[in-house]
């Protein structure tokens, strides 16, 4: 499971108000049946309901239940305790449960209701921010050794560097050393010691660092775990076939898409509307990545290189497609056969991976899963423009490996339609 920080609570009230199950009784009542009763007047007073009313508490219901435990899932990951996370998820949780209605032809609910439903979610997930904010940071000490020193300008955690093998007179969640560091001294291992016999947590800052980074270091081996990295196989299976069928399933949409933008490409520039390209996937293997051709044909005529911002080789469609990654509909296409999946790391040409795997330590490990269409680099970094991009955006893939779960994906989903909306990264 992802690293998280615990807040330890002096008083029994805070213990409550931050309580996942207090909080999700609180915001149902709130969210859910306040609005009820104030659509429905008579619904206190006459205990019945019909077919309408309960088919509208179990739409809101079911869009409320799933999004809360969205949130509270994604806590554990970098990045998700911001507005401009938690807003879209609760609007992409609302909205699919209502495209799911209009799917299996459930029309007869209170759409208005919904809504205000939905308004309430926001409300409530903007107060919810600024208490977080304010009461629930964890209080830390750090060890004034090694990368510990690199929390001490967080913003995610009250920091106190101390200055001596001693704590303050003062409350503190857990206190943050480099275990690894090597000019940790003595009295500064004593004292962490004996911090951990009082039930002071004492938490490793590699460790600390990679929950508020989202990367996992790449210089050596044994700070990876990489034994224990290895993803797992039942998950692998279960993903496989859920993405299988999702593509599947919305091929009626995106299919007639591709065309449409296909024909497009071709009239705008000489050329065919498909590019395939050699990239390398699970296993180191080699496969053939489809895309919709977004670069003029001699695109590639003095050798493989990094795309640009402002590429000169991009066409005037190609800026559009790539900037909303239409571009990359086709390698639904290598979902099905098997090559990719729709979450994972980005594919590379041999000619890079070749050279990266020369200079960047563990390069190839990002092969130990399927490449992806989206990915955990893609929404945090973006593309990479060079050797020093890859290097982060390879720190950002072995999170991804590390982290290979369900919730994380779904994490990566909601983060892909931002980067679909607002261009984030493209070139």
């Amino acid at each position: 499971m992802p690293y998280k920080l615990r807040r330890k609570y002096s008083h029994w009230y805070q213990y409550l108000f931050f309580n996942p199950y207090f909080q999700f009784l609180v915001s149902f009542l709130v969210i859910i049946i306040i609005p009820a009763c104030f659509f429905w007047e008579d619904l206190l007073a006459d205990s019945s309901f019909h077919g309408k009313q309960v088919n509208t508490l179990a739409v809101n219901s079911a869009a409320f239940t799933i999004s809360f435990i969205l949130l509270y899932k994604f806590k554990r990951f970098p990045g998700t305790r911001s507005l401009p996370f938690i807003i879209p998820t609760l609007t992409t949780t609302w909205l699919t449960v209502f495209a799911l209605t209009v799917f299996l032809h459930i029309t007869d609910f209170e759409r208005h209701l919904m809504f205000t439903s939905y308004l309430t979610a926001v409300c409530m997930a903007f107060v919810g921010f600024i208490l977080d904010r304010k009461y629930n940071l964890a209080k830390l000490a750090l060890a004034p050794f090694g990368s510990s020193l690199e929390l001490s300008e967080s913003i995610h955690a009250d920091t106190f560097l101390l200055q001596e093998p001693t704590l303050p007179a003062c409350h503190f969640d857990g206190i943050v050393a480099d275990l690894h560091a090597k000019d940790l001294p003595r009295e500064w291992e004593r004292f962490l010691a004996e911090c951990i016999l009082m039930g002071m947590p004492v938490y490793h800052s590699q460790q600390v660092l990679e929950s508020i980074t989202g990367k996992v270091g790449t210089e050596h081996l044994s700070e990876n775990y990489f034994g224990s990295l290895m993803p797992s196989h039942l998950y692998s299976i279960i993903k496989r076939v859920i993405e299988t069928s999702l593509v599947l399933l919305t091929a009626p949409l995106w299919l007639p898409l591709m065309l449409i933008t296909g024909i497009i490409v071709k009239l705008d520039s000489e050329g065919s509307m498909f590019f395939v390209q050699e990239r390398v996937g699970q296993g180191n293997k080699d496969f053939k990545v489809y895309k919709l051709r977004s670069m003029c044909i001699d695109s590639e005529k003095y050798g493989a290189q990094f795309a640009q911002t402002n590429d000169m080789r991009v066409t005037r469609v190609g800026k559009f497609i790539r900037k909303t990654r239409l571009d990359e509909i086709p390698q639904f296409i290598n979902v099905i056969k098997g090559d990719m999946s729709l979450i994972g790391p980005r594919p590379e040409q041999r000619t890079f991976v070749e050279q990266f795997e020369k200079i960047i330590p563990f390069y190839s490990y990002r092969h130990v899963v399927k490449p992806g269409i989206s990915g955990w680099a893609q929404v945090v970094h973006g593309y990479a423009a060079d050797a020093d991009d890859t290097k982060v955006k390879l720190a950002h893939d072995f999170y991804y490996i590390k982290h290979f779960s369900l919730w994380l994906d779904i994490l990566i989903f909601i983060k892909t339609i931002r980067t679909i909306l607002t261009g984030f990264g493209s070139r």
